[in-house]
């Protein structure tokens, strides 16, 4: 499984839309709104690179609300929890 971290620079007037936009993409666990440098985070968990590229290169590019983003690819979980076990379910 491939995790990342998506920021993201949304136009003002339209983060709410953006934000349930997201989560109905495949591959996008769950999106939050943050303050600081950047309006959205979304944290994706794909089953592959190539699926991540296709999210990120296709996909994001659609909602014409988002201005920039910086993705992040995590090469190791530190939890308290089975990330792999919980966010596996479906891609057997």
């Amino acid at each position: 499984m491939v995790t990342a971290v998506v920021l993201m620079n949304v136009k003002r007037d339209a983060i709410n839309e953006t934000a349930r936009a997201l989560v109905d993409l495949k591959g996008i666990a769950e999106v939050y709104s943050v303050a600081g440098d950047w309006d959205l985070v979304a944290m994706v968990r794909v089953a592959t690179n190539d699926d991540l590229a296709d999210l990120v290169t296709k996909q994001l590019l659609k909602i014409e609300s988002i201005l920039k983003t910086n993705t992040l690819i995590a090469f190791r979980a530190y939890s308290n929890y089975d990330l792999d076990r919980l966010f596996s379910i479906g891609f057997e």
